[in-house]
């Protein structure tokens, strides 16, 4: 595809204007090649363009990594022609990276014949956001450029969220805000942590039950995006959630064996027809055993609940 300039400016500017795509999707293409000036491949993105100048960009073409097998299904909770929405299972990476070897959930989209916007790279097709490898929940997935860069747009306005549930070892004093700013550890550059020099992070969090064992079942919101945000927040206000080795949590030897951390609602606007959804992902069996087990079955059935937990952080919300 194929262009002329109208007027003088940056190539990434100019590219943007005509493409109606964010500034970060536009940078993207043109750092992977993808972008030319009269017929000069270009990965400069401050380069000045005239008018007259022929721009041209393509975008990549999804194809399966090779030698990947994809051995899992992954449960859909929405799809139509441009989004999909699905559940993510523990020990599932969204993205492929140099340093993973097996599928993920990527791979599982393309294996499974889904179309995928291409505007956020070449290993990230479709992705609007993430979740870490061992938390579970609701994911949305992009099928079209427009798509993705309307929900994109969403995500940095705030209009689009997700709701969390977790089990913690030691019940929180109360429902509350926590902004601390969140940069890499300087010991463990595994891990990240509060630091004077990080970026400013916002989490809130609203108490639902307790076990009998002092457990306590919360839900957090984020109003930020830092990487492991809501263990870092947590591990400040000195709680830990279940199976999270990471950041402190230390469980007999098989009893739990991931972070029971899920994204239990996400809500949205449709990217093309500009109506409200929300989803909610179930919870998987380790984590419905558990609070099946430890846990007051009234309680849980009255507090894992949408409703619920929309009144708690509203309330919050007003307090601030």
């Amino acid at each position: 595809m194929e262009f002329h300039v109208t007027h003088t400016g940056r190539l990434d500017r100019v590219l943007t204007d005509h493409l109606q795509q964010s500034r970060n999707q536009v940078e993207q293409l043109i750092k992977e090649g993808l972008v030319s000036v009269n017929g000069k491949q270009v990965r400069k993105r401050g380069l000045k363009v005239a008018q007259g100048d022929q721009i041209s960009y393509t975008f990549k073409e999804i194809t399966p990594k090779a030698k990947v097998v994809v051995d899992f299904d992954v449960e859909v909770l929405y799809e139509d022609e441009v989004m999909m929405v699905v559940n993510k299972p523990s020990g599932l990476v969204v993205h492929p990276a140099p340093s993973v070897k097996e599928a993920t959930l990527v791979d599982w989209l393309i294996d499974r014949g889904v179309s995928l916007s291409t505007i956020s790279g070449e290993e990230r097709h479709g992705i609007v956001h993430r979740i870490d490898k061992e938390t579970t929940g609701a994911l949305v997935i992009a099928k079209t450029n427009e798509a993705h860069q309307k929900l994109s747009e969403q995500l940095q306005d705030k209009s689009m969220g997700r709701y969390y549930l977790a089990l913690i070892d030691y019940p929180l004093k109360e429902s509350g805000v926590v902004e601390k700013p969140i940069g890499r550890n300087r010991n463990n550059r595994l891990k990240m942590d509060v630091v004077p020099e990080g970026k400013m992070a916002k989490s809130a969090f609203c108490k639902l039950a307790q076990s009998t064992q002092q457990v306590e079942l919360i839900s957090a919101k984020l109003f930020t995006g830092r990487t492991h945000q809501i263990r870092v927040h947590l591990k400040s206000l000195g709680r830990h959630i279940l199976g999270d080795v990471l950041y402190g949590f230390k469980s007999k030897k098989d009893t739990i064996n991931r972070v029971y951390l899920h994204a239990y609602k996400l809500y949205l606007t449709h990217p093309i027809r500009n109506q409200k959804m929300e989803f909610v992902a179930p919870l998987f069996p380790d984590m419905q055993a558990y609070l099946d087990r430890n846990f007051n079955q009234g309680d849980i059935y009255e507090k894992i609940n949408p409703t619920v937990i929309d009144r708690c952080f509203r309330h919050l919300t007003e307090r601030l």
